[in-house]
């Protein structure tokens, strides 16, 4: 079966783990992150896993990230945007335009459906769409 968006999975990998580096050195994003992560590496290659299956349709990834982040507890809605935005922007600089955008897309669906899913604070605008 052809890839669902042609990346490497070394594309992935940097993709991963340029945004990690910088969710870590995020104001609202890194203390939420760094309740939950204890050990980098292997939340990176996890989330690889995630978008190998997503992305190359590689059947490497059994988790339920729904169940993860509502479990988390301090994941609210309104922090997908946010988080989109500092992909997006890994997205440009990593990837030609055509895939970057491609991926990006997938990732809005993918965001949508999480938010949807998790609380928001009382004095949230409503869920954008996301593309």
């Amino acid at each position: 079966m052809p890839p669902r968006i042609p990346v490497s999975e070394a594309q992935i990998d940097r993709v991963v783990a340029q945004f990690y580096q910088r969710v870590r050195a995020h104001p609202a994003l890194g203390p939420i992150f760094a309740g939950h992560v204890a050990d980098w590496p292997v939340h990176e290659e996890k989330i690889g896993r995630f978008w190998r299956n997503a992305l190359l349709l590689q059947r490497c990834y059994d988790g339920n990230p729904m169940q993860v982040h509502r479990a988390a507890g301090d994941v609210k809605a309104q922090h997908f945007p946010v988080w989109l935005s500092i992909f997006d922007a890994v997205l440009a600089e990593e990837l030609p335009q055509h895939l970057a955008q491609a991926w990006s897309a997938l990732a809005h669906r993918i965001g949508r459906g999480l938010s949807f899913g998790l609380p928001r604070t009382e004095d949230a605008d409503p869920v954008p769409y996301l593309g």
